[in-house]
């Protein structure tokens, strides 16, 4: 293993862990509402992304994408996808659906894989064609026992998987793209926080310099993880990158059931217990796959 993939390994590790101890941070702040502190993330990461941006003379991307109506208007979808998705985790999670907002993490690389095979026509190792079947038996049966959809960690898992295809389309980097999608949040969220919202937190200058700095935190909260994922996706084969992106989940589920007390019943359990067993396979397809390709 030579330094570079050592790096790769500590920049992924850390962006994933980030990424699954960031409920941590919507708990702290539960009190606020969710499109709060959605606008308060899409300003802050706005903020913070110009900064690196600056910073690593990445502008000459921008005036590419400006002058590009068509990668403009995919941005735009983009955009739209990312804020749900922010949306629907930040509600989760402060809602007591931490167990589903995991679920949906851990179904999504499974989706995004068929995604691949309807828009890409990627091919399916068996292995992984068997994994797919085996996490949709999985949702399906906690449908037919507990008679509801999850659907937040479908929605989870849909947003981020269609956003996904999108920014695949798009070829930005992970810095500028996600610069470009908060800059067209950017005017519904002031707009929100200025007209819209009726709370007494929205007001920045009527909160305290704790909450300020509380709120102001999203932006960093966001970004900094994105920063690990980059500086991995630089180093890594994205075969290895990808056993990582199980970490996040995982936290999460740990979070919830150890922390903040969220139950899991046993129908939830036989799921779950699917998914890993599907993502198992999953990853044992995709070796598989590496390994003919390289023949």
């Amino acid at each position: 293993m030579n330094e570079q993939t050592r790096l790769g390994i500590i920049y992924a590790i850390a962006g994933y862990v980030l990424w699954g101890l960031a409920p941590i941070y919507y708990k702290i702040i539960s009190e606020i509402s969710p499109l709060e502190i959605l606008s308060n993330r899409v300003i802050w990461s706005f903020v913070l992304l110009v900064i690196i941006v600056v910073l690593t003379r990445q502008g000459r991307q921008i005036l590419e994408v400006l002058m590009d109506t068509r990668r403009l208007l995919l941005t735009a979808g983009s955009a739209l996808l990312l804020g749900v998705n922010w949306l629907i985790f930040i509600w989760a999670i402060n809602n007591g659906h931490m167990l589903e907002s995991s679920l949906g993490y851990y179904i999504n690389p499974l989706f995004s894989v068929v995604l691949g095979v309807l828009f890409f026509h990627e091919r399916l190792h068996p292995w992984q064609a068997a994994a797919v079947i085996l996490a949709f038996v999985g949702v399906m049966i906690q449908v037919v026992s507990l008679g509801e959809i999850p659907w937040v960690s479908l929605g989870l898992a849909f947003t981020f998987g269609i956003y996904g295809l999108l920014r695949k389309s798009l070829k930005l980097g992970a810095v500028t793209g996600l610069l470009f999608e908060t800059a067209i949040m950017l005017p519904i969220a002031l707009v929100y926080l200025k007209f819209i919202d009726p709370s007494h937190t929205s007001n920045f200058l009527h909160n305290s310099s704790d909450l300020n700095l509380l709120l102001m935190a999203a932006g960093v909260i966001t970004v900094l993880p994105l920063l690990g994922f980059t500086a991995a996706a630089t180093r890594l084969d994205l075969s290895l990158l990808g056993f990582f992106q199980y970490l996040s989940p995982t936290i999460v589920f740990f979070l919830a059931i150890t922390f903040y007390g969220e139950q899991i019943n046993p129908t939830k359990m036989v799921t779950f217990s699917l998914i890993w067993l599907a993502l198992v396979i999953f990853s044992i397809g995709g070796v598989k796959k590496a390994r003919l390709q390289h023949v």
